[in-house]
Parts: C-alpha cells; structure tokens; sequence
C-alpha cells in the first residue's frame, strides 16, 4: 500500500473509518517493522466505591525507600559521554548492522506513527522519534543509524531483557515496578493519567460517574495498573469494568469509535493526540497523576544510561533542533502551545548509586 494514495482519505485522522485505514496501514507496515508478539487480556480487581487522585500507583521492586517510591524519575545514573562496553557493542557492529536497535510504537500519533502523506517508504516520524535519531546521532555520529522495532505495550520490557533492542523510546513511564527490571533515563516528558471518552458521554473524569462503564486499557501500561490497584483499593468505583486490556494504546479509541468501550484511560499527553485524530471524543476531567516519560535500558547497561542521559541535557540546551523545537512541531497542536506543564525538570536529580 503507497501511502501516497492514502493523502485525501485520511486527511485529519478523524472517524472511523479513518481509523480502520490506519490500522490497515499499521498491518502492512508490520511487514517492514519488526513486530513482538503481545500476551493476552489483564485481570480486573474488585472494590468499593471512591476516588482517591495520587501521585503514581503504589508499586514495588525497583524502589526500596518511601524516597524512592515518592519520586521514581530520579533513580537514573548521572549523565556522562564516555563510551563503555554496552556502547561499544554497538559501534562494533559490522557493515549495514552498525545501527542503534530501538523498540518504538509506530502507531501513537505524533509520539511515533507512520505518516500516511510521506510517500511510499511512510517514515516514522514523531516527538519521540526525533528522539531516537538524537541519541543513534551522538552515539553513531549518523542520526539514521538506527533499525527501529515495533512493540507493544505490554512487550516493552521482555524486548530489553531478551536483548532484541538496546532501548526502548515509546511514551514509557518510569515507576518502581519496572526499575525492578529495567534502567531508565532521565524524565524526558511529564504527563499523568486521563479519561478519554465520547463528547456525549455523561463521563465527566476519573470519579463516580464511571459507575458499570466498560473502561479501556493498554496490557502492561501504567494507566491498566493504576486502574487495577485503584479498584482493589475501594479508590474506583467497584462496578467499573476494566475491559477490555489491549496490547496496544490505539486499539483502546479503535474499540470505543466501535461501542466495544465507554472510556479509556492513558496518559494525557496520549489521550490528547487520540482525541486529535477524533473530533467525537475529548479529555474528561484534569490528570490524576503526575508521571515522567523516560528511555528504558537494561539494568546492567550503565554507560548508556549515562550517555542517553547526556544527550538529554544537550538536547535540552539545544535551542533550534533540541526538546522545544520538537514539542513546538509535533505537540503544541494536540496538548498546549505552552509546554511549562509538559517540561522535565530543568535541573534532573540522579540518585540512583550504582
């Protein structure tokens, strides 16, 4: 399929059937894009009625201290552009192999996809694709050299266990659940979770009024956890119902466009970019919490963290093709022309030791 061709239909991204050419267009892609296989449906909690607005689910594993857990974004080494031996592995990589190996989603619009109107290659394009080719450019010297992989949600994590990526850069929160099996950058993008659900709906965010609605969710995501512990807890109302979990976020606004789902709940920074492809839907309510994007490594990778951690702070510094430029091109029509709110700390702490 020539995405070429695709220009009128699906100018706006708006609709469903809109939508159903997206999908179709991921499909095909798939073929060009390395795609990991993804697990099954989540479990649902029970609980009693409430609403309870914190910081990031209570999770445990990668924090050891009530410090850590409070603010898990600033467990990451300090920022260093020595090379090491996870980076060294890379470089020596031979001939038309000598790339950066990233797991990325190439369906989240703006944040990775595949721009149907940019020809019959339909490159991936997007905030965190800019960052992806910063990184493969300071490590590489060449800003394309990088093999990108597909990944769902719930996949991120196996991908760097397993070694099939060196990282991963696809709107992955950072909390002491996964620092129990992985290592994280510096926050690189703040964000909290949000409803998103029809205009017309009587939704009016993450309280009561999800009463007996069908809440959708991504496998393995922050929002699916927060949703699950809320609902045990007695802090969301117990006849929710958490269905259905899919392996990846776009198939949530697929499966409410289709009446499969009455809410879904993300990231706000995702949710805004979803309700930008459909003009039928819209935020419900203000983000109940406050959570940081981060570049996920293996744990052992220490020089790389430090090297991605440097290139944030350069690419921060970096006035005309850095974060500003970045979040101006690709967020500022979907979330706000301002990004105070959607800013890093200026100054990042690094706690974590060793």
């Amino acid at each position: 399929m020539r995405g070429r061709g695709l220009r009128t239909g699906l100018k706006g991204w708006g609709g469903v059937g809109a939508m159903a050419v997206v999908c179709a267009l991921a499909l095909t892609f798939a073929l060009l894009l390395p795609l990991f296989p993804s697990g099954g449906d989540g479990s649902t909690g029970t609980g009693g009625p409430g609403l309870a607005h914190g910081v990031q689910a209570r999770a445990e594993g990668g924090c050891t201290t009530p410090e850590m857990e409070a603010a898990p974004e600033k467990q990451t080494l300090p920022p260093s552009s020595a090379d090491g031996a996870t980076i060294e592995k890379i470089k020596s990589r031979p001939g038309e192999k000598r790339k950066l190996i990233v797991g990325v989603d190439q369906n989240s619009y703006r944040w990775g996809y595949r721009d149907p109107n940019s020809g019959e290659d339909a490159v991936l394009e997007g905030f965190d694709i800019d960052l992806v080719h910063r990184i493969a450019k300071d490590i590489l010297g060449d800003p394309d050299a990088v093999q990108f992989k597909a990944i769902p949600t719930d996949q991120r994590i196996p991908a760097i266990q397993d070694g099939r990526v060196d990282m991963v850069v696809r709107t992955m929160t950072i909390n002491c659940k996964r620092l129990a099996d992985v290592a994280f950058s510096a926050p690189y993008f703040k964000t909290g979770q949000q409803v998103l659900a029809p205009k017309s709906s009587t939704i009016s965010g993450y309280d009561d009024s999800l009463a007996g609605q069908r809440i959708c969710s991504a496998k393995g995501s922050t929002a699916n956890a927060k949703l699950v512990d809320d609902q045990k807890a007695g802090d969301l109302v117990s006849s929710a119902k958490l269905k259905p979990t899919v392996p990846n976020q776009l198939d949530c606004l697929v499966r409410l466009q289709l009446g499969e789902a009455d809410a879904v709940v993300t990231d706000g920074a995702l949710a805004a970019s979803q309700a930008a492809q459909d003009p039928t839907v819209e935020l419900k309510g203000e983000p109940f919490t406050t959570e940081y994007y981060g570049v996920a490594m293996k744990k052992d990778a220490d020089d790389l963290v430090r090297r991605v951690n440097q290139v944030l702070v350069d690419y921060r510094k970096d006035t005309a093709n850095g974060w500003q430029a970045s979040y101006d091109r690709w967020l500022s029509a979907t979330l706000d022309e301002d990004s105070s709110t959607s800013e890093p700390p200026a100054s990042p702490e690094y706690l974590r030791k060793s």
